[in-house]
């Protein structure tokens, strides 16, 4: 029995996840998630974790929140030594270990899901030989892509998200000249826009620009369930938050209580499924093209119903070739993980 150590190492919390290869997803012997402020490295927290078992793990890879290079990362959230394979292997004693960024790890772990980690917003044509596209908002905005090589998948990770965002209509012409002039900015990445941060920028852009109409609808004002909490994450820039706008903005318009977090959300729904589009006419990705991170799915039905597809098909003369795309949301929140087991399992 091969044994696969997994983990998934961000700022706030490490969950880490001991699997028996082939690492499908249905082998999980033991899964723990720890504070990761509380230690003084990933060392100590991996031997808490092996502690007592006869049985060690091969291989391990640990998705990394943050850039990556040559097996080499340093944690930006946290006060940890830089973090290198080669160290990594010698103080826990394990064969192998890969380091690779967090997204690459969602990349590898659409390999691994289920029909019932999926959702899905178009069938489309299946190819298996073609490419496999990655999107997922989140802090930020991910953009990955796979490619067949026959026993298995080799990822590729990008900064698509930190191209720049493309206006499609009047309103998003405002929303870019709004956003230059709130950041000082000569330009503005897609992330900032599809993005948790986006959701925020967009409410704050409709609310701010209160007189103009969206869709010939008035925009309403700030309802105070909502804005209390913008106003609170607003006074706590550059401190730790105490709210998550984003959230509250979702749920208020999911709910269908507050006009302007609905319209917010349409706005960033279109945003979203744009930017898809883009990157599925760069990459044909007739396997398949996967959203992932938690706005996804959390509201993967407001997807469905807000306009999401329209714009991922809307690219004129070759809207046709996008309608063959396979487009899937992650539902499993653990893709990272069955992904960094994935990958471990290929070293």
């Amino acid at each position: 029995m091969t044994l696969l150590l997994a983990g998934d190492i961000g700022g706030t919390k490490t969950i880490l996840r001991l699997v028996k290869a082939p690492a499908d997803g249905d082998e999980v012997l033991h899964e723990q998630t720890y504070p990761s402020q509380n230690y003084p490295d990933l060392v100590p927290i991996v031997r808490e974790f092996l502690a007592g078992r006869e049985a060690k793990p091969e291989k391990a890879c640990f998705a990394i929140a943050g850039p990556v290079v040559n097996n080499r990362a340093q944690m930006t959230n946290l006060p940890w030594k830089e973090l290198d394979n080669k160290s990594l292997e010698t103080e826990m004693e394990i064969g192998q270990v890969s380091l690779i960024n967090d997204f690459a790890a969602i990349g590898y772990g659409v390999l691994g899901l289920k029909s019932s980690d999926i959702y899905t917003l178009q069938a489309g044509e299946l190819d298996p030989e073609a490419p496999i596209a990655v999107i997922g908002a989140g802090t930020g905005l991910g953009e990955a892509f796979l490619v067949n090589q026959g026993s298995n998948h080799r990822i590729f990770a990008s900064e698509g998200g930190h191209a720049d965002f493309a206006p499609r209509n009047e309103l998003e012409f405002q929303l870019l000249k709004y956003l230059r002039e709130k950041y000082d900015l000569g330009r503005i990445s897609v992330e900032r826009v599809v993005s948790g941060q986006g959701i925020v920028a967009i409410y704050q852009f409709l609310r701010d620009c209160a007189a103009r109409t969206l869709r010939d609808r008035p925009i309403c004002q700030e309802s105070s369930e909502v804005g209390d909490i913008i106003r609170t994450w607003e006074q706590e820039i550059g401190r730790e938050k105490t709210v998550d706008p984003a959230a509250t903005i979702a749920i208020a318009a999911t709910a269908k209580r507050d006009i302007l977090s609905e319209r917010t959300m349409q706005m960033f729904i279109e945003a979203y499924g744009a930017e898809a589009g883009n990157l599925a006419l760069k990459l044909l990705p007739y396997c398949g093209l996967y959203i992932a991170g938690g706005i996804a799915a959390k509201n993967h039905q407001m997807l469905e119903s807000e306009g999401f597809m329209q714009a991922f098909t809307d690219k004129g003369r070759v809207s046709n070739l996008l309608e063959k795309v396979p487009v899937h949301i992650v539902l499993n929140q653990q893709v990272g993980l069955i992904g960094a087991a994935i990958c471990a399992a290929q070293l």
